[in-house]
């Protein structure tokens, strides 16, 4: 506890301020009362906790997969727009079905217990990974800034994104540890939850390499986790491909039902240059959150020099350069791209090692006032004003 419950007690306090304004906002506003409980709605604030994707999840934990296109009733501005349940990963779902029948919640309770428990757990993880390059205070830090990151709304809902980050944290402090059978399983898990674990895969891949090509640590481990970390992503993969008797039937589903795809930047750049100009002209245009959105990028690209500067082990650079390419390069919405770059927690390093410098006092006054405005920028701006 004395090594860990400062870490704890800060995400966890960060976190409730800007959870708390969050709802206050939604209940001040009053809208999410007109909404289908489906698309942001509910009887009350905290159900858009469980909607958008988070229904989905629901589905899923409930009735299993269907991968098939079905089109969606009365869709607008993509004639083509068509909806499934394979484009979500299996392990957050599986996780909800189990624990919800271990504990009699509900998968709306079980999935958000999940995802809290996975936040924190991710919490220590950016600890761990930024106490090793910078020290005890700039761990702490490091754990504040996932808590008011521009995309943290998404860590108490009933979404993957906290045990993705929990999973690939964690794995790479494994790689930076060397252990390397921890890390092919965790990096086996997360390709099990997320697509971006390709990000995960190639970080460990490059650092097996390494230690083949400088002959340490013997071979079979390396060798071992090289040969089992992708197995989860690729799995899944070839599963949807065979229920749909199509090999990439996967990427199929992504552009077929969210016209997500790889673009090489292009719908990002049209973004940044529409956004600049007061233009809304572009695929699924949401004008606040898509602020947020292009903020979050902005500050993304300024922080990767200054991470590159610290000279922190491959391992996070490939990491962080591969989600960013992967975030950046797809055609996707906009809005949700802070949320997407949630991830890439190496960058919070720079920004953790900067703040060490302050007195305990400053930077949790800093700090909190992140968190309370994270109630509007990572919370209300993504779920009722945009999609996330």
């Amino acid at each position: 506890m004395r090594r860990h419950g400062p870490v704890l007690a800060a995400y966890g306090g960060l976190k409730l301020a800007g959870f708390a304004v969050f709802m206050y906002l939604l209940d001040s506003a009053g809208d999410y009362r007109a909404k289908a409980p489906r698309f942001g709605g509910g009887a009350h604030p905290w159900d858009v906790l469980a909607t958008w994707d988070g229904w989905w999840y629901q589905q899923i934990a409930a009735h299993g997969y269907h991968p098939a296109l079905t089109p969606v009733p009365g869709a607008t501005g993509l004639g083509t727009l068509q909806e499934n349940s394979a484009a979500f990963f299996p392990l957050y779902p599986a996780l909800m079905r189990l624990v919800s029948e271990l504990t009699g919640l509900g998968l709306y309770g079980a999935g958000l217990l999940v995802s809290v428990v996975a936040s924190f757990a991710a919490a220590l993880g950016v600890h761990a990974v930024a106490e090793r390059l910078g020290g005890r205070r700039a761990g702490i830090a490091a754990a504040g800034l996932w808590a008011v990151w521009p995309g943290s709304g998404i860590e108490w809902a009933v979404y993957s994104d906290s045990l993705y980050v929990a999973l690939a944290v964690w794995a790479c402090h494994a790689v930076l540890d060397r252990r390397w059978l921890t890390a092919g399983l965790l990096t086996f898990a997360a390709g099990l939850n997320r697509p971006t674990a390709v990000a995960l895969i190639a970080a460990l891949a490059v650092a097996a390499v390494l230690v083949l090509h400088r002959r340490q640590d013997g071979v079979w481990r390396p060798v071992t986790a090289l040969a089992v970390a992708p197995l989860g992503l690729l799995g899944y993969l070839a599963w949807v491909g065979l229920r749909m008797g199509e090999l990439g039937g996967y990427f199929t589903l992504q552009r077929g039902a969210w016209a997500h795809t790889f673009d090489y930047g292009e719908q990002t750049l049209d973004v940044l240059t529409s956004v600049a100009v007061g233009h809304s002209d572009y695929l699924f245009a949401y004008p606040f959150a898509d602020m947020i959105g292009v903020g979050a990028v902005l500050l993304s690209l300024a922080l990767l020099p200054l991470l590159i500067r610290l000279r922190p082990p491959v391992t996070l650079v490939v990491y962080t350069v591969v989600t960013m390419v992967l975030v950046l390069g797809s055609q996707q919405i906009f809005g949700n791209v802070s949320r997407y770059l949630l991830p890439a927690f190496p960058l919070f390093l720079p920004l953790a090692v900067a703040l060490r410098r302050l007195r305990p006092p400053l930077l949790f006054t800093l700090l909190g006032i992140a968190a309370l405005a994270s109630g509007s920028y990572a919370g209300y701006g993504l779920f009722e004003l945009g999609v996330p």
